[in-house]
């Protein structure tokens, strides 16, 4: 196995295009795995951690760009009210070491279905930036996810960093697991209200091939909020139209057996998880006020 440790973005790209196959590393805490299991046994391996603008993010009107190797440790503790979803989906992944080390760009570059970023990153409306010798180009993330740990990256593309929108309103992460720590998810929820377009997405993990957005779910929703006039009068959410969007949440997986759940299972937490955030994000938002000034 050979090691390639590119001192800038550049060489890294040209490295990249030279060896197509080889893996980017930075974190490592699921590359390492796959290699020390004897999963994956790559020609090259090429280390990112050299390279300075990965580690970095900024803040902009709409966006935070964040760079492809930021660890969930500094989304935590420096973007907790740009992007609340994923700032407590950060605090789920691993242990501290690992959430020192681990990204949010390790987390798209491995593709798992159970990965704990990725209903944030649907629920929050993400861009995957993306780049190779042949140029730049984003791609909407519920579009990056092609497979079981298959993304929609080029052989000579890598990560560059991920353009996720602000938060208008509140977010929630919710996920069910074997034990309360250290633990591969049985299946995660994610919600975002974006009260400035009047809309709610969602995002689903480790209960499909691939994560997912329960789109019927949210088409419901947002047609009975509007209809009910929620976002201007902060009336509570009816339990009927909680109930039909849990169910309808929970029909858009499509879950296996495995040894930490069953496919039944999975479905049902689903559903359990969707009418929970919805009721904990709607809470939210009655009481920040956003209901008044709406009216208005």
């Amino acid at each position: 196995m050979d090691f390639l440790r590119p001192a800038g973005w550049e060489e890294a790209l040209a490295a990249k295009a030279e060896h197509p196959t080889a893996v980017p590393i930075a974190g490592g805490t699921d590359v390492m795995v796959e290699i020390n299991f004897d999963h994956r046994r790559p020609e090259h391996l090429m280390d990112l951690n050299r390279i300075g603008e990965l580690s970095e993010w900024t803040v902009g009107e709409e966006h935070v760009r964040l760079g492809a190797s930021v660890p969930y440790t500094r989304i935590m503790e420096h973007l907790r009210t740009e992007l609340p979803g994923l700032a407590l989906a950060s605090h789920t992944v691993g242990s501290p070491q690992i959430r020192n080390r681990g990204s949010v760009g390790g987390n798209l570059g491995a593709a798992s279905p159970a990965g704990d970023a990725h209903p944030a990153l649907l629920a929050a409306g993400a861009e995957v930036e993306v780049e190779s010798v042949r140029g730049v180009r984003r791609i909407p993330v519920e579009e990056f996810y092609t497979g079981v740990k298959r993304n929609a990256l080029a052989p000579d593309e890598l990560i560059r960093s991920v353009l996720i929108k602000k938060a208008s309103g509140p977010q929630q992460f919710s996920k069910v697991g074997t034990r309360n720590a250290m633990v591969i998810a049985v299946c995660a929820f994610g919600i975002a209200l974006h009260p400035d377009t009047r809309t709610v997405k969602t995002g689903i993990g480790s209960a499909a091939p691939t994560p997912l957005r329960a789109r019927a779910a949210e088409d419901f929703l947002n047609a009975a909020l509007e209809e009910g006039g929620f976002w201007d009068n902060g009336k509570v959410i009816t339990p009927s139209v909680a109930k039909q969007f849990a169910d309808l949440a929970s029909g858009a997986c499509n879950p296996i057996d495995d040894v930490r759940g069953t496919a039944k299972y999975r479905r049902h937490a689903v559903g359990i998880m969707a009418r929970r955030t919805l009721g904990w994000t709607w809470e939210q938002y009655r009481a920040t006020g956003t209901t008044l000034e709406g009216a208005a």
